[in-house]
């Protein structure tokens, strides 16, 4: 059974390209375009992992993540953090809301492949944590 990713970003260049890179990869992909939409659909969804872009129009990722931490039905799926902010208060900001990793934009493909591989076999085993990128 292919795992599911929920990617979330306003831009629709970034959904396109998760749209057809995730896929041949053997990942099933949901897509939305802003922070209500990802909450309803990792709800009725529930993705095995959640792509979510930081900085978004009328709902941030920052506070979709809140609610997403918040919720029962959805605390539970990973977040991993794609964002064009890279100070390390940015990095400790989204760790204390609960997102369990951060990929820095722009981003090269195989460096999102090689951290949601690792995020899979890891979670295989137990063992996922914070990773910072």
């Amino acid at each position: 059974m292919s795992k599911k990713i929920l990617v979330v970003d306003d831009e629709q260049s970034v959904r396109d390209f998760f749209q057809l890179v995730l896929p041949a990869e053997g990942y099933e992909v949901a897509l939305a375009a802003n922070g209500a939409e990802a909450l309803l659909k990792a709800q009725n969804e529930r993705p095995d992992l959640i792509l979510l872009d930081w900085m978004m129009p009328l709902m941030d990722g920052l506070t979709t993540l809140k609610i997403l931490k918040g919720n029962a039905t959805t605390r539970d799926i990973p977040v991993v953090m794609l964002t064009a902010k890279q100070q390390p208060h940015d990095f400790a900001e989204a760790s204390v809301e609960g997102a369990d990793a951060y990929i820095a934009k722009p981003f090269e493909t195989e460096d999102v492949l090689a951290l949601v591989r690792r995020f899979f076999e890891a979670e295989a085993e137990g063992e996922w944590s914070m990773v910072n990128r």
